[in-house]
């Protein structure tokens, strides 16, 4: 078996967000599934302001949504120079035999993700 990456994890992550966006309604003005590049999803819908998506993929399903607040708060002011607003995913993917073991390829897994957090 073969563990997956920090950017497959990661990819698998913004796909989860992805299909809920787009389940949304939400257009995607850009892209970024490069890890630690910031906002991973723009986005687009009218008649409401662009908002930053950034997805955090972990394998903690118990508390995914945690984040680095001083991290956030300089992301925000970014954005607000943009007129942007912004949304966090947070999301927890875990082996699903035992949150002990890492997330294989091609094996059942978990995803905890609730919803954005929206600033």
């Amino acid at each position: 078996m073969q563990e997956l990456t920090k950017q497959e994890l990661h990819n698998l992550g913004m796909n989860i967000v992805g299909k809920k966006l787009q389940e949304m309604g939400y257009e995607f003005v850009a892209i970024n599934s490069e890890l630690k590049k910031h906002p991973q999803f723009v986005l687009y819908k009218k008649g409401e302001p662009t908002i930053f998506v950034l997805v955090k993929t972990t394998n903690n399903i118990q508390s995914p949504q945690e984040y680095d607040v001083l991290w956030m708060e300089t992301f925000k002011e970014h954005a607000k120079n943009q007129n942007a607003k912004v949304w966090y995913a947070g999301i927890g993917i875990a082996n699903a035999e035992s949150i002990e073991l890492p997330v294989f390829k091609d094996q059942p897994y978990y995803i905890a993700f609730d919803d954005f957090i929206k600033f």
